[in-house]
């Protein structure tokens, strides 16, 4: 009993003491500290909301503190903020009165914009207040720095009955948000025109339809929102030709150094069945769910030159009966797989560099196979008739990063897959289907290709190179950078001597 009733006053005594409201708060003098004296919020898009960013207060005196306000220095300012929690007294968060601080404790203010281009300094592009707090010479500030980027934003058309625009397409049960590109937009005029005077942003899926042609212009940078992607549709093209010097790059649309390179921050660049005269040059694609997405295509090869491909939360290049001639390619890091040349096809590979170190469960680097299995457990084959990787690099972190697999269908069309002058990541099989990687003529396995930085897509290789001088000479003159290939090495790119 004794026990019980000890604890029960040691609780009521942390009960009375938890509810003490006889604090005496001070007028603050201006001795306040702050985690930074600017606070840079990333660059936006013109009316996108940013990130929240946060700035620490601290009160490192001995005093109980009252800050008399702290608000917004611009009156109509674009930023908002919370304190500790609270919100002001405006509708717009922009001024707080009387906010207390306990002595040696801090805060945190979190802080938001949303601002359009106009709103900007016009020689810069920058928005910026400040975040005053207490009046006259006891005021201190923090800066707020935001760069506005303008772009050409498209979207689907919300009807007057609240529905919005979507795609019906050829073997999906349900309609997809998307829409179709506008050869006569009243915003943004010929949508079939991919401009480079401004980042492109997409919300749902772009279109192409049947007969149209989008072209998009060297330097062009296109940003895609969350499930958001590009489809070429049957009888469609995609003209994507960049240059060594203007580079057409297609990521999310989170700019914010945080988001650089994560992976699945949009769908993928669908290249529906029947798409035709596709060309892709000098592109990056990153941080997508799929990169390039290639169905059948209508019989002619289709080229794809000079293109990195990374960090794909599934596959990097995922072809399907496609028909794909690649130079100077380089895919890193997928959830599946950097390259699946699925469903039989036709492909030829010169030069290229895949390679996959994707940190959870996964495939390879490359994987090749000519059918699937259906619901029932029965395969469906389709005609592989040509499969060739000429002076390429197959890497990664398993043990083996190539995964070859063939129908047991005796009418299907199995061409053999041809590997000439290959550095392999590969351990060892029994199965004949992999006798080829033994051929130490052609195939250099498990040896370093000695990239420079694969966590940071940096898969230049090294003056000890394994791949360095392994390549035949089969005219592709440049490596991926533009440089003369004096010495033919695998891979997309030449050897260097790495600094220190």
């Amino acid at each position: 009993m004794r026990t019980f009733i000890f604890l029960l006053f040691i609780g009521f005594a942390i009960s009375m003491s938890s509810c003490r409201e006889d604090f005496e708060f001070e007028p603050s003098t201006g001795g306040l500290t702050f985690s930074k004296d600017t606070v840079y919020c990333d660059t936006v898009f013109t009316n996108i909301s940013s990130s929240t960013y946060s700035l620490k207060v601290y009160n490192k005196s001995n005093k109980d503190i009252k800050i008399p306000t702290i608000r917004l220095a611009k009156e109509d300012s674009k930023y908002r903020i919370t304190v500790d929690g609270m919100t002001g007294e405006n509708q717009n968060n922009r001024t707080f009165k009387d906010v207390e601080l306990l002595a040696k404790d801090s805060m945190y203010i979190f802080i938001e914009v949303t601002a359009d281009v106009a709103s900007s300094n016009p020689t810069d592009f920058l928005y910026t207040d400040q975040i005053l707090f207490d009046e006259g010479t006891n005021q201190q500030k923090v800066e707020l720095v935001t760069l506005i980027q303008d772009a050409y934003f498209l979207y689907p058309k919300r009807f007057s009955d609240g529905t919005t625009e979507t795609l019906e397409i050829e073997g999906l049960s349900d309609s997809i948000y998307g829409f179709f590109l506008d050869e006569n937009d009243p915003v943004n005029g010929n949508e079939y025109l991919w401009k480079n005077d401004k980042p492109y942003v997409i919300y749902g899926y772009a279109a192409v339809p049947n007969a149209k042609t989008l072209e998009i212009e060297p330097g062009a940078r296109i940003h895609f929102h969350a499930d958001s992607g590009l489809i070429v549709g049957n009888g469609a093209t995609l003209k994507a030709k960049g240059t060594l010097e203007d580079k057409i790059i297609f990521e999310g649309d989170r700019l914010e150094p945080g988001f650089s390179n994560v992976a699945g921050q949009w769908e993928t660049i669908w290249l529906t069945a029947g798409s035709t005269n596709n060309e892709i040059e000098h592109v990056i694609i990153k941080n997508s769910v799929v990169g390039l997405n290639i169905d059948s295509n209508d019989g002619n090869f289709m080229p794809i030159k000079n293109t990195e491909i990374y960090n794909s939360s599934l596959i990097g290049l995922y072809a399907k009966t496609a028909k794909i001639q690649g130079e100077n390619v380089v895919i890193n890091n997928a959830g599946i797989a950097s390259l699946a040349c699925t469903l039989g096809g036709s492909y030829e590979f010169k030069h290229c560099t895949f390679n996959n170190n994707w940190v959870s469960s996964r495939q390879m680097a490359v994987l090749l196979n000519n059918f699937y299995t259906d619901e029932n457990g029965n395969e469906v084959p389709f005609d592989l008739n040509q499969a060739d990787f000429k002076n390429c690099i197959i890497y990664g972190s398993n043990t083996n990063e190539l995964s070859i697999a063939k129908s047991q269908n005796p009418d299907t069309i199995w061409t053999v897959p041809v590997f000439t002058k290959c550095v392999i990541k590969f351990g060892t099989s029994s199965n004949p289907l992999y006798n080829f990687i033994f051929d130490e003529n052609n195939i250099r396995r498990n040896k370093n290709p000695d990239f420079l930085d694969v966590s940071k897509n940096k898969l230049i290789i090294g003056d000890d190179s394994s791949a360095k001088g392994f390549g035949d000479n089969i005219g592709v003159t440049n490596d991926i950078l533009g440089n003369p290939r004096t010495t033919i090495d695998a891979g997309a790119y030449n050897s260097v001597i790495f600094e220190d």
